[in-house]
């Protein structure tokens, strides 16, 4: 006869979410908008990557030599293989997602590693609509991560005009940038003193530094502030948007933020840009926005907005809602009937549950309730 234990001492968890079904789901989803999956190989020239290295996350990418004498890369993105292959087509918005393994530097070891990344990209005219379903589409892809998911969006053309306006160097207007970026209201002001802000401009540029709240909460401040340097046209238009979204998801978990901290690359991105986080996770699991400007540099007419969700951080995310490794581990010894393991094993399937059967218990196997048969029960 079979003795059922509670376990071995880890507490019964929420379902895991799994990377696994993430994928599915999230294929799924963007299949349900229209989207078709696009293939690629796992390789590249390299001088696709050379020639736009400020695009990826890393300058680090694995090359090796063709047949043919080429230098090749393994892919380290998916975005410029996809725009690489694609063409302009006039009134079309081309709808594709992937889910491709891409080539990166681990942020946690430092080593090369084979990530998994599942995303979308649409290419062709971006008007209200396009960007309006591609943020729906993240707001659902945190949202199938996990249901405690914020979405932080900004829109680059809001702070590139601001500095834009300003009498100053080049290098200045960067270095302001990248000062509201890492919100250091301190090196800020250093940056704007060096280069001669007024004092109006500096308190407006702390504010937006600052700003992060529900579309709602900031609006009227962040409006204030753009119809102060004339650009309440782009603010409009970015508020229409996030406002809409704001009420569309209102009823669930997940939290819609304005925060310019979340600005992009602005040699790409060039207008709305956005990330996602889930609980449990310090990095953005989804990154994304609109790279018109990446278009234009490799000769492409068309608009392009897209984003990418990062399966590796959700491993991160599997160990903290599955602290274990099987639902029911079945022990049994060499006199046990094995019809009879077998038939436990199935009925606990067929329940739902996952099982595995062993002779003893393995070493390091966290599971959430042992079943021992005969003389393993002794």
């Amino acid at each position: 006869m079979a003795q059922v234990n509670g376990g071995n001492g880890i507490a019964p968890a929420l379902t895991p979410t799994g990377s696994e079904r993430v994928i599915y789901e999230l294929r799924s989803l963007y299949e349900s908008y229209g989207f078709k999956q696009f293939s690629m190989s796992k390789f590249e020239q390299y001088d696709l990557y050379a020639r736009n290295k400020d695009f990826l996350i890393s300058e680090n990418i694995i090359t090796f030599t063709d047949t043919n004498g080429k230098l090749m890369a393994l892919k380290p993105d998916v975005t410029l293989s996809i725009v690489k292959s694609t063409k302009d087509h006039e009134g079309v918005m081309q709808k594709l997602y992937y889910n491709e393994n891409v080539y990166r530097v681990s942020k946690g070891t430092g080593t090369f590693k084979e990530i998994m990344q599942v995303g979308l990209e649409c290419i062709g005219v971006v008007d209200f609509y396009s960007v309006y379903e591609v943020l729906q589409l993240a707001a659902k892809s945190l949202l199938t991560i996990s249901p405690q998911c914020v979405l932080s969006l900004v829109d680059a053309r809001i702070v590139t005009r601001i500095i834009g306006s300003f009498d100053a160097s080049e290098e200045a207007k960067a270095e302001i940038l990248r000062t509201i970026i890492e919100k250091n209201p301190h090196e800020l002001s250093r940056a704007c003193s060096e280069a001669g802000i007024e004092q109006e401009s500096f308190d407006a540029l702390v504010a937006i530094a600052q700003m992060h709240g529900a579309p709602s909460e900031v609006a009227e401040k962040l409006s204030e502030i753009c119809a102060a340097f004339e650009i309440s046209d782009v603010c409009d238009e970015f508020l229409s948007v996030v406002l809409a979204l704001e009420e569309e998801f209102a009823q669930t978990s997940l939290a819609i933020k304005v925060d310019f901290s979340t600005t992009n690359d602005t040699n790409y991105y060039n207008a709305i840009g956005f990330r996602g986080f889930v609980q449990g996770i310090s990095s953005s699991v989804i990154s994304g926005g609109q790279y018109d400007l990446l278009m234009r540099k490799m000769g492409r007419k068309s608009g392009a907005i897209g984003f990418a969700c990062y399966m590796d951080l959700l491993e991160e995310l599997d160990e903290e809602l599955a602290p274990y490794d099987i639902d029911t581990l079945i022990v049994y010894s060499a006199s046990d009937d094995f019809k009879a393991v077998a038939e436990k094993a199935q009925e606990l399937r067929e329940a739902g549950e996952s099982v595995m059967v062993q002779r003893k218990v393995p070493q390091k196997i966290r599971y959430r309730r042992l079943v021992e048969f005969g003389e393993s029960a002794n």
